[in-house]
C-alpha cells in the first residue's frame, strides 16, 4: 500500500504532548517554585544571576517563560543604566567633559531601546489569529530594528559633539571626578551587559543580546572617557574630545554587529548548524529511511522546523503518523530554542509490486 499525508503541528507546539518547549539554551522548562517569601526572593535572586536548576519534565511553557525573563532582564538593566545616565549627566553639568557627555547620550539611548524590546515581549506572548497565523513573535526582530538605528542615532550625535568640541576646545574641571564616573560607568554598563547577553543567549533572543553588546560598548567607552580625564590631568587637554570621537568609532563597530544579527532574523537566516542537527536527529528516529527536505526558521526567540521525512511505504497512515510524533518530539527536545515542528511524511516505494494473480 501506497500513501501520503502531511503531519503537522499548530494546536500545540508539542507533538502529542499539551504542552511547549522553550527558552533556555539547555532545553529545560518551567519551574515550580514556593510561595513563599523566601522562595519568592530565591527565585528573583535565581532570575537575574542564573542559578535556576531545570527539569524537563516540569515543563508547562517555556516560550512564555523565555519571554518573562527577558521583560525581567530589561526592567532590570533599564533602571540600572537610567541611574548611571542621570549621574552621569550631573557630572557633565560640573565637568563639562565632551566625552562623559557623549558616553552619557549613549547610556540614555541604551536605556529607552528597552522600552520598544519590553513592549515587543509583551506582544510576541499573544496568541495567533486569522490574519497572522503564526502569531507576534516577529515584533521582537522588529524591535531590534529600531535598537539599530538607536545605536546608529547615538554614534552621529557622539560624534559630532565631539568633533565641534575638538575645534572649540572647552575647559575641562573636577578631573578626579570624572575618572570616577568613568570607572563607575563602565562597571555599571557591563554587569549590564553580561546580564542582558547571558539571558538574550539562553532564551534565543537575537534582539536582547544586540541590546547587551550596545551596554558593553557603554561600559567600554565610560571606560575610555576615565583615560581620557587621566590625559587632561597629564596636560593633553584635546584628549577629552578625542576620546568622544574614538567613542563613536567604537559604536558604529557595535553598530554593524548588531545590524548583522537582526538582519539575519528578518531574513530568516540560521546557522547551517541548526539544519545539519534537526536531519540527524529526524534520521535517528526508527522507520526513517531519509530526511527529504528541511527548513528551520526564527520566530522571535523561538524557532520553527518543517520536515518532511521519507518511510517504507507499506506503512498505515496510523503508523506514518507515529513516526511524525516520534520526529518532533525528538527534536523539540533536542534542538536548543526550537518549539514548533511541522513534519511530512514522504513514503518510498523501493518493493515490488506482487505479480497479478491469474
Amino acid at each position: 500500500m501506497t500513501h501520503e499525508h502531511g503531519h503537522q503541528t499548530t494546536t500545540h507546539e508539542h507533538a502529542g504532548h499539551g504542552h511547549d518547549h522553550g527558552d533556555h539554551a539547555h532545553g529545560h522548562g518551567d519551574h515550580a517554585h514556593g510561595t513563599g517569601l523566601l522562595d519568592k526572593v530565591r527565585h528573583g535572586l535565581s532570575e537575574m544571576f542564573g542559578m535556576h536548576s531545570h527539569d524537563h519534565a516540569d515543563s508547562a511553557d517555556e516560550a512564555l517563560e523565555g519571554s518573562a525573563r527577558g521583560m525581567v532582564a530589561l526592567k532590570v538593566s533599564f533602571t540600572a543604566l537610567m541611574v548611571t545616565a542621570f549621574a552621569q549627566l550631573a557630572i557633565v553639568y560640573f565637568t563639562g567633559s565632551v566625552a562623559l557627555l557623549a558616553d552619557t547620550i549613549h547610556n540614555f539611548s541604551d536605556a529607552l531601546t528597552a522600552i520598544p524590546l519590553y513592549l515587543a515581549f509583551v506582544i510576541g506572548r499573544r496568541a495567533a489569529t486569522d490574519r497572522y497565523l503564526y502569531g507576534y513573535k516577529r515584533a521582537e526582530d522588529l524591535a531590534g530594528l529600531f535598537i539599530v538605528l538607536m545605536i546608529l542615532l547615538s554614534a552621529i550625535i557622539a560624534g559630532w559633539e565631539s568633533f565641534r568640541r575638538l575645534l572649540d576646545p572647552q575647559p575641562i574641571e573636577h578631573i578626579g571626578v570624572l575618572f570616577g564616573a568613568g570607572v563607575i560607568g563602565f562597571l555599571g554598563n557591563e554587569l549590564v551587559a553580561l546580564y542582558r547577553i547571558r539571558i538574550g543567549k539562553e532564551i534565543g533572543s537575537a534582539a536582547l543580546v544586540a541590546d547587551g553588546h550596545h551596554a558593553r560598548t557603554d561600559g567600554l567607552t565610560s571606560l575610555a572617557v576615565a583615560l581620557g580625564a587621566v590625559g587632561v590631568w597629564l596636560g593633553f587637554e584635546q584628549a577629552d574630545p578625542i576620546i568622544g570621537i574614538l567613542i563613536s568609532i567604537a559604536i558604529f563597530g557595535v553598530l554593524r554587529t548588531a545590524a548583522r544579527d537582526i538582519f539575519r532574523r528578518l531574513m530568516d537566516g540560521v546557522d547551517p548548524e541548526v539544519r545539519t542537527q534537526v536531519e540527524a536527529l529526524a534520521l535517528q528516529v526508527a522507520d526513517v529511511e531519509r530526511v527529504s527536505s528541511c527548513r528551520v526558521r526564527w520566530l522571535g526567540h523561538r524557532m520553527r522546523a518543517e520536515v518532511s521525512v521519507q518511510v517504507d511505504g507499506r506503512m498505515t497512515v496510523e503508523q506514518g503518523h507515529a513516526v511524525g510524533d516520534a520526529v518532533k518530539q525528538r527534536l523539540v527536545e533536542g534542538v536548543q530554542h526550537l518549539t514548533e515542528v511541522a513534519v511530512h511524511i514522504d513514503t518510498a516505494t523501493t518493493h515490488a509490486s506482487p505479480a497479478p494473480v491469474g
